[in-house]
């Protein structure tokens, strides 16, 4: 396959590509314009922070897969590779620890004053009673905002400090993640307004996107407790800065920051952030994901997402269906010869009947297997009868969506 990597990988992991045969192209100087012009013959597009546009889709010829190497796909037109058929993979919880990491590195920082107090010490001012003062965390209530890989690690390194962790109730939320919440302790409350009345530190975990855009706005800022903390590894535009200065001024809140908004757009750069300069604000440079063992995991698991694609069964799609679909299911027993399924998609074709998913499974031995078909269309009588009749069909069965 021939991969373009748009973000830098490590030449190591690179290599374990190179050696199966794979033409790697390593080009992190590429931006988002650029892309479009080199992709032709393109299998594989890599990328970490590199926008991938619909034009980079649209001028594709060979492109089936797009990799995130880490969890968020907002920088990825996700819509428009799905209408060309590509899948967008990610590798998400790989960096987790290291942003539960610095989360609560700024929460330290915060409470004890850390930076201020080392720039004195650099500059040669002793002031042990101004830096001895520091509320200490442990009994403080700790409310976390999104609740996936990041907002777990983070409340288990809250817990081992002794805080109360709170988040909100949600009906809708995956069995593994409810099972994983009761483990780690969190209390559960019913809404958002609770989670803010109640927490002295508030920890935001939440994906870009529409709709968590300026989630932190002056009415989110409201609720919060005087003297509270708000933390933000997450996105920059969740955030409404002038808000917050508001609210640091009314309220006294600080504020442990990662993220803000219009950063810089490469790693160094010139950046002008009232936010980021006030004196009630520990900021860091977007780093949360940024420790070596974080790069090292994305890496492989970046190497892996791309190996199952080469095997057929693509892992952490965010773009495909993930329930099935289809007016009705067809599902064909049959010895396992060659032309069976043509067959079958061949009656399906002359009764104007689309197929939207399908798999087909072998039983041990290799002599019989099972074909399951989602369809949109009316599978009539006729066209069951029709399956049925092909050679090496030995038993058909369809059933309606909602039977």
């Amino acid at each position: 396959m021939k991969i373009l990597f748009a973000d830098a990988l490590p030449e190591s992991y690179v290599d374990l590509l190179r050696r199966q045969g794979d033409e790697c192209i390593v080009s992190p100087e590429l931006d988002a314009d650029d892309i479009p012009d080199v992709i032709k013959g393109v299998d594989v597009l890599v990328v970490r922070s590199t926008r991938v546009t619909a034009a980079t889709i649209d001028r594709s010829d060979n492109l089936g897969l797009i990799v995130r190497a880490g969890a968020g796909t907002n920088t990825i037109d996700c819509q428009a590779a799905a209408g060309s058929g590509i899948y967008v993979c990610n590798v998400p919880g790989t960096n987790s620890v290291a942003v539960a990491e610095l989360t609560l590195g700024l929460l330290l920082a915060l409470d004890r004053h850390i930076p201020a107090a080392a720039n004195d010490l650099r500059n040669g001012v002793w002031n042990k009673k101004r830096y001895s003062k520091a509320d200490g965390l442990m009994g403080k209530t700790f409310g976390i905002i999104g609740v996936g890989e990041i907002g777990l690690a983070v409340a288990e390194r809250a817990r081992s400090f002794g805080m109360t962790v709170i988040a909100e109730r949600k009906a809708d939320r995956r069995p593994d993640i409810e099972a994983r919440i009761r483990s780690t302790g969190i209390r559960l409350v019913d809404d958002l307004d609770a989670i803010l009345a109640e927490s002295d530190i508030v920890s935001i975990h939440v994906p870009g996107g529409e709709r968590t855009v300026n989630l932190v706005d002056a009415g989110f800022l409201a609720k919060m407790k005087p003297d509270s903390i708000l933390l933000n590894t997450s996105r920059g535009e969740i955030v409404d800065e002038e808000a917050l200065l508001g609210a640091i001024q009314s309220k006294g809140i600080r504020a442990g920051l990662d993220v803000f908004r219009n950063e810089p757009g490469s790693s160094t750069g010139e950046f002008a952030s009232r936010l980021a300069a006030h004196p009630s604000v520990v900021g860091t440079h977007h780093i949360g994901a940024s420790t070596q063992q974080a790069q090292d995991a994305t890496s492989a698991a970046t190497i892996d997402v791309i190996e199952a694609y080469r095997a057929g069964d693509p892992t952490n799609c965010v773009n495909v269906v993930r329930t099935r679909v289809g007016a009705a299911t067809i599902t064909i027993r049959h010895f396992d010869r060659v032309g069976v399924l043509a067959a079958a998609l061949a009656v399906l074709r002359k009764a104007d009947i689309n197929v939207q998913t399908m798999a087909n499974q072998v039983f041990e031995g290799s002599n019989a297997a099972m074909a399951i078909i989602d369809v949109s269309g009316e599978v009539t009588s006729d066209v069951t009868r029709d399956l049925a009749a092909l050679d090496n069909v030995i038993q058909v069965q369809t059933r309606g969506r909602d039977q």
